[in-house]
């Protein structure tokens, strides 16, 4: 499907990416991972047909730089930054459909699962929405798409616990029809979406290996913590994550998506000394 062979980049004198190999197919979910300025996001805006490179790229045969509108029509792309749109929400989900001859009401849907009301943000240019709000937004123009290619840069960083189970419920239902790439700086952000692991050290591929693919990504963990005693920071991380607590704050009670367990579980990690006990079992 995607192909890349030899592909290198230079901006001034500096190699950000040098001679990439690397091969991806339909059901590849591939976690993109490396320090910030290790090329992954070059290597991305390469694919998208914004760089000239050396070597060559195709998707299925396709050069994005040459066939650009044929190989863009196949992506679905969430950029880390949001780009500084003016456009109104419902101008901006109108042409995203068109450009791609797909329907504004499957994005429109994608939206109000991800708990984003756009009849209340139809007439707000999207540079003034929320970070969270623009991060729905993108997603639901990504998912909403006739795409059979996802391209995700830290898809899930704006989002709350809630929108990111259902998102992870919308990443299961594509993962059979489509190739994924999900770029990170952390690997344990995204190790539960991917069956593919490709890691980039100053431009180089330095890791490409499969890995285990068990974690059902639709999947609930119930979750109770019982605390030593009650600390300020740790009741508004928890409340951030939805948990609710007894009246003394020592014992909490929530659940988690299934792909959130590492993250969660790192969050926990900043707060050991305060733990007593910890349980989690998949619903």
């Amino acid at each position: 499907m995607i192909e890349f062979k030899a592909v290198s980049k230079r901006f001034r004198r500096v190699d950000v990416l040098s001679e990439i190999d690397l091969s991806v197919d339909k059901g590849d979910r591939i976690a993109l991972v490396g320090s910030n300025g290790a090329g992954k996001t070059t290597l991305i805006r390469c694919l998208l047909g914004e760089y000239r490179h050396g070597g060559e790229l195709t998707v299925d045969g396709l050069q994005p730089r040459l066939h650009r509108t044929q190989v863009l029509k196949r992506i679905g792309f969430v950029p880390q930054l949001p780009p500084p749109l003016k456009m109104q929400v419902e101008q901006l989900i109108r042409f995203a459909a068109g450009v791609c001859d797909s329907d504004p009401q499957r994005m429109i849907d994608i939206a109000h699962a991800l708990g984003l009301e756009i009849k209340t943000i139809n007439k707000q240019a999207f540079n003034k929405l929320s970070g969270g709000q623009k991060q729905k937004l993108l997603i639901s123009i990504a998912l909403g798409r006739d795409c059979d290619i996802l391209v995700l840069d830290e898809p899930a960083a704006n989002l709350d616990p809630e929108a990111r189970a259902v998102f992870f419920e919308l990443l299961s239902q594509r993962k059979q029809q489509a190739a994924m790439l999900i770029s990170s700086h952390r690997l344990d952000e995204v190790a539960a979406l991917v069956n593919r692991v490709v890691e980039l050290d100053r431009g180089r591929v330095v890791l490409d290996d499969h890995v285990d693919d068990q974690v059902d990504m639709s999947s609930q963990l119930a979750c109770e913590l019982v605390l030593k005693y009650n600390n300020d920071a740790f009741e508004k991380v928890m409340h951030e994550w939805r948990f609710n607590a007894d009246e003394p704050g020592l014992h909490w009670q929530g659940q988690i998506a299934g792909p959130d367990r590492l993250r969660f579980l790192g969050v926990l990690s900043r707060y050991a000394a305060l733990l007593k006990g910890i349980h989690l079992e998949e619903k």
